[in-house]
């Protein structure tokens, strides 16, 4: 199928103009959430080299299954999101709305495994605030960095599921008309990949490496 031209705004020129500053001006902003979490896991892995049999001890008690099995959920919405920007692309709206859907949906289950995954460790009395069964040192510091990054990442996640159901409350009450609001749709995407990414960083820092044989 043919591709479906979109108009330019006015502000710009050409397509390619308003293609890069709009993916310019989305990237500038992504930087500075890498730089976030770059720090965040510089922090990790520093802990981890200092307190090798505190952070064994912290990894042995962390789900790494649930975990990973919240990673396929994030992947598989990545592709959802993909190709959602590939059927707006070629102009079928009602594909792109239903895959922008499916990685909505995707995102929610994602949070709830996560919620259900801190119920767990609060049940193994793991939080800061209750009688921790860690003992050595550098344990609790590796289980609150823990804390930090999955609870920071997730509201990216909240961030990046709100703003997918509202693109698509707006595209089926036509008020994000496709491909006509295509580069909206793409730079949203780029958040959602980088959200993804991270965790995929996340995820072998904090869960795997180190784990007791």
């Amino acid at each position: 199928m043919a591709k479906v031209e979109y108009p330019i705004t006015e502000q710009f020129q050409t397509h390619g103009q308003q293609h890069e500053t709009a993916h310019l001006g989305t990237w500038a902003f992504l930087a500075t959430e890498l730089m976030m979490f770059g720090a965040l896991l510089v922090v990790i892995w520093y802990t981890r080299t200092a307190h090798p049999g505190g952070v064994g001890e912290t990894v042995g008690h962390l789900h790494y299954w649930l975990a990973g099995f919240n990673s396929v959920l994030l992947l598989t919405s990545s592709l959802a999101i993909t190709l959602a920007v590939v059927e707006a692309r070629d102009g079928q709206a009602r594909r792109a709305r239903r895959l922008l859907l499916t990685a909505v949906i995707l995102a929610g289950a994602f949070l709830l495994l996560k919620g259900y995954e801190y119920f767990a460790e609060y049940r193994e009395q793991l939080m800061p605030w209750q009688v921790s069964p860690l003992q050595q040192t550098g344990a609790q510091l590796f289980f609150n960095l823990y804390l930090i990054a999955t609870a920071l990442h997730a509201l990216h996640v909240i961030i990046a599921l709100s703003l997918g159901l509202l693109f698509w409350v707006r595209q089926r009450r036509g008020r994000l008309p496709l491909p006509e609001r295509i580069t909206l749709l793409e730079a949203f995407s780029h958040y959602w990949h980088v959200v993804d990414v991270i965790w995929i960083l996340l995820y072998p820092s904090l869960y795997l490496v180190g784990r007791p044989a």
